[in-house]
């Protein structure tokens, strides 16, 4: 599999100070330990959110640093739970006085480090918020409960725009948890990623395969079942999400459509239009929606379904402004 590489081992690292360079008017590089702020954090008496994991996700979560959102992002190598020492260094670097909020996908290494890395800062008041939005699978080999996917990046905005609007942590941690406990996500792939550290697809399907329920590291899901049409895949991925969250007619919902990280906008909208239809005929209303490629997996053929139910202030929240290099709106 062809890549732009140099060396595999200085690829995050390499991919990473780019970044900065690239969007310095909104964010800053600490090399060592390896991790990315906002250009005007700490920002005096203010809550600071941070969340970070394995590279190979890409924005998350360093494209969802800035104002609105994250005040810091830790990368660790790709697929691989950064170490607790960057994770403590970004604590520092962001913290004010008025608290750190820690977002973490449910991960074993993830949940691990971050918690370490608050023992490490005990002079420093954090809580953590652990997002666990995948109905594929309860449990497996990477989880104890269910996998942090991609409705990470509406919790994550959600905490950075009550934070923003200058509340406590308390309140910017209930408002994050609140996010947490109502987004539900199912994925599937049509093709593995390739890892740029070892050139190998991280498992094998056939031309006339699609793996219903995988994560964002390409972990197996529920089963394999036959290419099928376009709405036909998407009913597999809202289906769970319906069984799951229980939606009552007249509630309001963001509609995430994520790309995997190979899958063009065009295959996105189509899961789009599919997914919409059944929310709305379920009593939904999509009061918004994003598609395109937030929280990838490489390279991989494939897309997730993220929904969460809203209420009127999360609605605000999602609302706010934000200014990152991933995702920008007034």
């Amino acid at each position: 599999m062809k890549k732009f590489l140099n060396d595999p081992a200085s690829f995050v690292g390499e991919s990473v100070h780019a970044f900065g360079l690239a969007h310095s008017d909104i964010v800053e590089v600490n090399s060592e330990p390896l991790f990315v702020k906002r250009s005007d954090s700490p920002v005096s008496g203010r809550v600071a959110v941070i969340s970070g994991g394995g590279s190979g996700h890409e924005p998350l979560h360093a494209g969802f640093v800035g104002a609105g959102m994250l005040d810091a992002a830790v990368p660790g190598p790709v697929f691989t739970s950064p170490s607790p020492d960057p994770i403590e260094a970004a604590t520092r670097a962001v913290d004010s006085g008025a608290g750190v909020l820690h977002i973490v996908k449910n991960y074993t290494g993830d949940v691990l480090n971050f918690e370490t890395a608050a023992e490490l800062a005990d002079d420093v008041e954090i809580t953590t918020v652990v997002v666990q939005d995948d109905v594929a699978v309860q449990d497996s080999l990477y989880t104890a409960g269910r996998r942090g996917v991609a409705g990470t990046i509406l919790v994550e905005k959600i905490a950075g725009a009550s934070a923003a609007r200058g509340d406590d942590l308390a309140t910017v941690t209930a408002l994050a948890q609140r996010a947490s406990d109502n987004v539900r996500s199912m994925g599937l792939a049509l093709d593995s990623p390739v890892s740029p550290t070892t050139g190998e697809h991280s498992f094998d399907l056939g031309d006339d395969e699609v793996e219903i329920g995988i994560g964002i590291h390409g972990e197996p899901g529920r089963r394999r079942i036959a290419l099928a049409t376009s709405d036909e895949l998407t009913d597999q991925l809202v289906d769970p999400i319906l069984e799951d969250i229980k939606l009552s007619s007249g509630d309001k919902v963001v509609l995430l459509v994520n790309g995997m990280g190979a899958t063009p906008d065009s295959e996105l909208y189509l899961i789009y239009g599919q997914a919409r239809k059944r929310l709305e005929a379920a009593g939904a209303e999509v009061a918004r929606s994003l598609v395109g490629s937030y929280v990838t997996s490489l390279d991989m053929a494939g897309a997730s379904v993220t929904v969460l139910k809203l209420d009127d202030e999360l609605l605000a929240l999602f609302d706010a402004p934000v200014r990152t290099a991933a995702w920008t709106q007034a």
